[in-house]
């Protein structure tokens, strides 16, 4: 078994393979079918912005804001901006812990508790991915739908619709993109589309809010609807900054692999907060309590400048379904011994079954129940609590419990404990909206 220097990548055989540590151990590397320590830090960068910035941003307004106000979404934002960071910073510090580099959430989780908890723990996040992606083919159906009405010709076709043509747009570039390194240049494409929208949406909501009346910034519901309003909009503050995958997109980052892994965060969660931001507080500022879960759905302005904004966002959806799709991919390559070319026909065949029979269901869920806010509440409530911050902090309390103080010890369990009963009161409020948004529509409604 060969030893990987430093700057190598490692093509994952079925064979495994050895690399330094960040302190110059050797560690060992699990078996993939996918490329690993191949992206340097400013493409991981990428990646990790992509997440935050996709075009889930463009429902902020409307999914955290009208719930809770301008004082409760500006300090709720703030914090949990900071509470990610921290909690990502302790899984990432793990990448390497034990002698073996843990290039899956699932086999980290697996080497500090042991094979019943590797196996929860895979359950749970892709859970988490699979309603993350869930979200994202709703918000290309939503885009392309926003398309479709602003040149009113017929109306023919209905939001269920443009959620399948998303699928199959998904499907398409699932099967002719092989693996997660492979994006490339796709992230720089995904980047620019991402600030286009985000441009468009901020310009033209800074245009509206200062054209329009004095908005109602007013908590709506009652004082009863308001509370699980406000658990459900605690839940999206932490679903906007997480990915539930971190171990798998540390994977692809070159050695020092926990050095360049600090790098990238750093860069998510300060210069790539900032788009989110301002059309996050913008679009609340220039609607209040109106603001839509779709905020171009909002925004007066050229009819084609918003078809722009409106097809950026949907090209958008398309990289990052992939990205969070991909350590499914991973699994199913790995498992299934997919080698050589991903030009090969048995590999494409293997993608166009297995990736297009995964994408389609998530199509099809995505058409049934199409409530985009709920979605985001849920995922953030049963999946992105327990994944980020409370398996986060209780894995790190295990592998270094040795080496921290009863202070730092105590912090930890304060954040599983509060976590962990955050996690339990937002399932109850998202499981309550779907259950009413559900008496209003219908499934495979058109929203």
């Amino acid at each position: 078994m060969g030893v990987q220097q430093p700057n190598d990548a490692v093509l994952g055989s079925g064979s495994g393979g050895r690399v330094y540590s960040d302190d110059h151990m050797i560690v060992d590397i699990p078996e993939t079918a996918h490329l690993i320590s191949q992206d340097s830090w400013i493409q991981v960068a990428f990646v990790l912005t992509t997440g935050i910035n996709s075009a889930y941003v463009l429902g902020y307004s409307g999914a955290i804001m009208v719930p809770l106000g301008w004082i409760g979404g500006v300090v709720g934002l703030i914090l949990a901006t900071a509470l990610s960071l921290y909690a990502n910073v302790l899984v990432a510090k793990l990448h390497e812990h034990g002698g073996r580099r843990h290039i899956r959430y699932r086999d980290l989780a697996g080497f500090i508790y042991g094979r019943k908890t590797y196996f929860l723990t895979w359950g749970l996040q892709y859970m988490n991915l699979f309603m993350i992606n869930v979200g994202y083919v709703i918000l290309a159906g939503s885009a392309l739908k926003a398309m479709y009405v602003l040149f009113p010709y017929d109306s023919v076709l209905k939001l269920p619709h443009f959620i399948a043509f998303a699928g199959l747009a998904n499907i398409v570039f699932a099967i002719c993109v092989p693996h997660l390194s492979a994006l490339r240049v796709w992230l720089i494409v995904s980047t620019v589309i991402s600030l286009v929208y985000i441009a468009i949406a901020f310009a033209l909501s800074l245009k509206d809010g200062i054209e329009a009346p004095p908005r109602d910034y007013d908590i709506p519901g009652t004082t009863i609807s308001r509370v699980f309003t406000t658990i459900g909009a605690s839940a999206n503050l932490f679903f906007a900054f997480n990915t539930g995958m971190l171990p798998e997109i540390q994977a692809t980052v070159k050695e020092p692999v926990i050095g360049n892994m600090m790098k990238a965060l750093y860069s998510q969660f300060t210069l790539g907060v900032l788009p989110l931001y301002a059309v996050t507080f913008t679009g609340y500022w220039a609607y209040g309590s109106e603001s839509s879960a779709y905020l171009l759905n909002n925004v007066n302005g050229p009819i084609w400048l918003k078809a722009v904004a409106n097809i950026c966002a949907f090209l958008q959806t398309i990289v990052a379904v992939h990205i969070f799709a991909s350590p499914m991919y991973e699994c199913l390559d790995t498992k299934y011994g997919v080698k050589g070319s991903a030009l090969a026909v048995r590999n494409i065949a293997f993608r166009v079954v297995v990736r297009g029979g995964y994408l389609g269901l998530t199509t099809f869920v995505s058409a049934l129940l199409p409530f985009l806010g709920d979605f985001m509440s849920l995922t953030g409530a049963i999946s992105t609590f327990p994944l980020t911050f409370i398996l986060a902090n209780h894995m790190y309390l295990m592998a270094k419990k040795m080496k921290l103080s009863s202070l730092q010890k105590n912090w930890h369990w304060l954040n599983v404990w509060f976590f962990g009963f955050l996690s339990l009161a937002a399932a109850v409020a998202a499981i309550r909206l779907i259950a009413v948004d559900s008496s209003y529509y219908h499934v495979f409604a058109d929203l």
